[in-house]
């Protein structure tokens, strides 16, 4: 973990200043992790495209082999020899994840029933379970349907996680919306990883290489041996 902690800085000398929130991150995912438990990401724009590569990197192999070993493979042969060998030998171990960016039957027809803005809320409150991790990502820290999931998240017993720039301090309102003042994501968090910039693209250039690391720190402890 240091090692990939080292690297991070060393490349993007500015996140030296995240590092311990990004450690407290990675610990709380490998907790939930070797319970059993999953991790719920969501974001707005830009964020939910950064939601959907996160879960890329924690379902199939990211940098390491992750091949299906022992009693699975056995098992899978069994039921099928052919198919079964088919899939020995090609699927891969996965950390469970969930992008709720996406799921457009659901999304569409709830916010048509209800409130657009408490959509990633209804998937948290639907797919959540104590253990669980939510990860918020907002560059602003405010934006309003990011807030409903992550109080609906600590409700349910998740851990919660935030990705956000470096807006002031938990000083707007729930609904306040993403040009107000501070950052009441941070407020909701478990931990928050508050990257050491204002303006929105420059905020999403450092989410990326934070992510990685997560996910590469994360790939490592479970699938290194």
């Amino acid at each position: 973990m240091e090692k990939e902690l080292d690297i991070l800085i060393e490349r993007y000398p500015a996140l030296s200043a995240c590092r311990e929130d990004i450690r407290k991150a990675y610990f709380i995912l490998e907790e939930a992790y070797s319970a059993g438990r999953k991790l719920l990401v969501c974001g707005n724009g830009g964020s939910a495209s950064d939601s959907e590569h996160i879960v890329g990197e924690l379902m199939k192999e990211f940098k390491l082999k992750r091949k299906v070993y022992g009693a699975q493979a056995s098992a899978l042969k069994a039921i099928d020899p052919e198919l079964g060998q088919v899939l020995a030998e090609n699927l891969q171990g996965a950390l469970p994840a969930i992008s709720l960016t996406g799921h457009s039957s659901l999304t569409t027809a709830f916010m048509n029933d209800t409130s657009p803005e408490l959509v990633f809320a209804q998937q948290v409150n639907g797919y959540g379970k104590p253990g669980d991790v939510f990860l918020g990502i907002s560059t602003s820290g405010n934006s309003r349907n990011v807030l409903y999931a992550a109080v609906t998240a600590k409700s349910k017993g998740l851990r919660v996680i935030g990705l956000t720039g470096a807006g002031g301090a938990a000083a707007a309102r729930p609904g306040s919306g993403a040009g107000s003042s501070g950052n009441k994501l941070s407020a909701l968090c478990d931990v928050c990883i508050r990257v050491p910039e204002t303006e929105t693209y420059r905020i999403q250039e450092l989410h990326l290489p934070v992510y990685h690391c997560l996910c590469m720190m994360l790939e490592q402890h479970f699938f290194g041996q």
